[in-house]
């Protein structure tokens, strides 16, 4: 009864061992988690479908690297949902934004292939060289558009179209979370400036906190393809994988001086995070537990039978 006790217990904890190995991914802030379902993927933003996936909120901020910019943004941050049902995969993206405009847009921005490329527009910056990217953009007054870049200034419309998108935007509060960064001089117990020893120059400390605001007005878009495609320019998806992403947003409303508020490069965006669309379950680790239990209960059986005819175990 020992050697029984003892051959079940180690077959307990080798079945426990192997579903811990079971996939997981544990710093949520930085990865879209896509969930599989059954059925059709959602292209309403207001289908309950989404209730199933969990949100992911990203910071944003003005896009620095083109030469037209803007110092601050009204999308400071951005939620974001995923589906899939291994065929078809949708994206779900909630922000705030206080009017409802035709010039409103946002898009998703993927990299193509293996090769790294950078988050503006695969463009090469530093020690990032330039990539194709896909990215799938969606204005209020005209829709869905596949899109393809590989650096500044060649952001072009694909041949082939494959994404389709719908926004709805509703006039409700919604809290937002988003990191502030304030700058002040260091200074001494008299009230003097604190300087670098080595240069001479004022030290400059800088404080960040997470900053939960209530805001009016909500953007819901939802972006969705196939996971594989035909076109070489399109971002191929398979599950269990962490691709990039990366996420622009566009408040187009109209000024009193007839220019957009934002547009073009003037726009909220993100670097690159990253999404998971969930694997079908792999039921082999049930098959290596129930393979190990039943070698183990063999080995009891041939043990049990040689101390009943007196045999040596």
């Amino acid at each position: 009864m020992a050697l029984k006790r003892y051959l079940y217990a180690a077959v307990l904890s080798c079945t426990v061992g192997l579903l811990w190995v079971a996939p997981g991914f544990s710093q949520e802030t930085t990865v879209v988690r896509v969930k599989l379902i059954q059925g059709e993927v959602p292209t309403d933003p207001l289908s309950p479908d989404w209730n199933k996936a969990q949100a992911t909120e990203f910071p944003m901020s003005p896009q620095v690297h083109w030469q037209q910019r803007i110092g601050s943004v009204t999308a400071k941050s951005i939620k974001v949902r995923g589906l899939h049902n291994n065929k078809q995969i949708a994206f779900m993206l909630e922000y705030a934004d206080p009017t409802q405009d035709p010039a409103d847009g946002a898009a998703l921005e993927f990299m193509v292939g293996d090769k790294k490329a950078h988050f503006a527009h695969g463009q090469p910056m530093g020690q990032v060289q330039g990539g194709p990217v896909n990215i799938w953009y969606w204005r209020n007054d005209t829709g869905a558009a596949d899109m393809t870049a590989m650096g500044f200034g060649t952001l072009k419309k694909q041949a082939q179209q494959d994404v389709q998108a719908k926004g709805v935007w509703k006039d409700e509060k919604t809290k937002i979370h988003f990191k502030e960064r304030k700058a002040s001089l260091r200074k001494d117990p008299k009230g003097g400036l604190v300087k670098d020893p080595r240069t001479g120059e004022p030290i400059v400390d800088e404080e960040t906190k997470v900053v939960e605001q209530e805001v009016n007005g909500v953007w819901r878009v939802v972006l969705t393809r196939a996971m594989k495609t035909t076109d070489p320019q399109d971002a191929q998806f398979e599950a269990g994988t962490f691709p990039n992403i990366a996420f622009a947003v566009w408040n187009g409303h109209k000024l009193e001086s007839g220019d957009l508020k934002e547009s073009g490069s003037q726009k909220a965006v993100t670097s690159w995070w990253y999404f998971n669309a969930e694997p079908p379950a792999d039921y082999s680790i049930y098959l290596y537990g129930l393979v190990a239990v039943v070698l183990a209960a063999g080995v009891e059986f041939i043990i049990i039978r040689k101390v009943q005819k007196g045999q040596p175990t």
